[in-house]
């Protein structure tokens, strides 16, 4: 069933471009959005669900991974990341599909799917039956439903940093943007928590047989919630002024930028490695690579997400103040620097696994919080979410998806050395993407000023 276009068109009465005020008056203030609060916290409540949705296949990988794949623990750990990997095939026709969507019917209506999407998959990851009881359909099923929740996640971080960018006052969209991984860290800080809690709470063996499927089957519930407040969300007057312009071909339009698309993947590659390593797979390394305790790796990642949170806004408003492009270029530097020293810090002991990710997180936290206001400055409106969806969906896909993946193999083929060499050349070329490109802090994302 499709979800029912709500579409609000909200009329401001606030001073279109070319209005001139009364003499006397005061300033009209910076545009933005009536009820701030209340739209950050239903955009903010949506990502974050479906972010959990996808995040928290991870987290729990190493308690279900025996339950579809055979072998040792790390060689089935391996299949089971290898199943992670494979769900970002799907996120870039995710990008296109919804950001299409999105262009054309509204930022809203395909978030509303995209939810949908997530919910779906995560219901259908936590009730299908173990391969000891159906065999080679039940990885099928695994990947089939982990393909779903990639579709649903790759239409859903581009249309939501769309909405979040063109209803932040252009003044402090750098601080709304951090917003976003706010989110996106609580949904994993609330996975980690709970799989701590499970983990503390049931046995091995239970955590195997039954304790890792209730983290999905409340991702599915929750997505349901979360679909009932998205209904409520106004569509934002950027692309409802464009809307009213009438139609144009999105694809056409795409095509037109080659340049945009390029820089947007060579922004990504780097920013979406070390995030995935450090904010999503850390902890399971840490347990099935260097034997850390399951309850005490997943207790120290909670508590340097929590550290993540808190430095988001931080670099947020830092680059209201100084540009983008300064706060960008600190942090790759410094997470060049420190990523071999980080990465060997991680042997036997969760307080090392803390104080790395603790660590790295913090410069990490001043890519991720600025990250949807950089990309939604580089396009136009009519192609704003589509244009951005599908090069960092590729990006995703590429160097984010296979991150945890060759992280473990790398271990496990005893080249320490390797990932970070790796995710070095590839933040070298994100920076690089950086210092090419054009301040853009405070610029209008309305077509119409920026034609004028």
């Amino acid at each position: 069933m499709d979800p029912i276009d709500n579409t609000v068109t909200v009329v401001s009465d606030r001073p279109r471009p070319g209005d001139v005020p009364e003499r006397g008056a005061a300033p009209p203030p910076p545009p933005g959005p009536r009820r701030p609060g209340r739209t950050l916290a239903s955009l903010g409540a949506g990502v974050a669900i479906e972010w959990y949705d996808w995040s928290v296949y991870t987290t729990f990988a190493v308690f279900f991974a025996g339950q579809f794949f055979a072998g040792s623990g790390s060689s089935a750990v391996l299949k089971t990341l290898a199943v992670f990997a494979a769900g970002f095939v799907a996120r870039p026709i995710g990008g296109f599909v919804l950001g299409w969507l999105a262009d054309r019917r509204g930022r809203k209506f395909a978030m509303m799917w995209s939810i949908s999407l997530a919910a779906a998959g995560s219901v259908g990851i936590g009730v299908i039956p173990t391969a000891s009881s159906i065999g080679v359909l039940a990885p099928i099923l695994l990947v089939s439903a982990r393909l779903l929740q990639g579709l649903g996640t790759g239409g859903e971080v581009p249309t939501a940093q769309t909405y979040l960018a063109e209803a932040a006052p252009p003044h402090r969209r750098g601080l709304w943007s951090s917003a976003m991984y706010i989110s996106i860290s609580l949904a994993v800080l609330f996975g980690t928590i709970l799989g701590a809690v499970l983990s503390a709470v049931l046995t091995s063996e239970q955590m195997s047989s039954f304790g890792w499927r209730i983290p999905f089957l409340i991702g599915g519930a929750l997505g349901l919630i979360i679909l009932v407040l998205r209904s409520s969300l106004p569509e934002t007057e950027v692309f409802e002024k464009t809307r009213a312009h009438g139609g144009h071909s999105i694809w056409k339009e795409i095509c037109r930028h080659p340049a945009l698309q390029l820089r947007v993947v060579c922004f990504c590659v780097g920013g979406t490695v070390v995030y995935y390593v450090w904010a999503v797979a850390a902890p399971a390394f840490a347990i099935s690579e260097r034997g850390i305790h399951p309850t005490s790796a997943l207790w120290a990642g909670s508590i340097a997400t929590v550290l993540f949170m808190i430095a988001l806004p931080f670099w947020g408003a830092l680059s209201d103040r100084i540009g983008r492009r300064p706060v960008l270029l600190m942090c790759f530097g410094a997470l060049v620097i420190l990523m071999f020293p980080l990465n060997w810090m991680i042997r036997d002991d969760a307080w090392q696994l803390f104080a790395a990710m603790s660590t790295a997180l913090i410069f990490v936290a001043g890519l991720a919080s600025i990250t949807p206001a950089v990309l939604a400055e580089m396009f136009p409106t009519k192609i704003r979410a589509a244009g951005t969806g599908v090069p960092y969906s590729i990006a995703a896909a590429l160097f984010g998806g296979t991150a945890p993946y060759l992280l473990s193999l790398f271990d496990q083929l005893h080249l320490p050395a390797a990932f970070p060499l790796y995710a070095i050349g590839l933040m070298a070329v994100s920076a690089a993407a950086v210092y090419l490109m054009p301040e853009t802090s405070g610029i209008s994302l309305d077509d119409e000023d920026n034609e004028s």
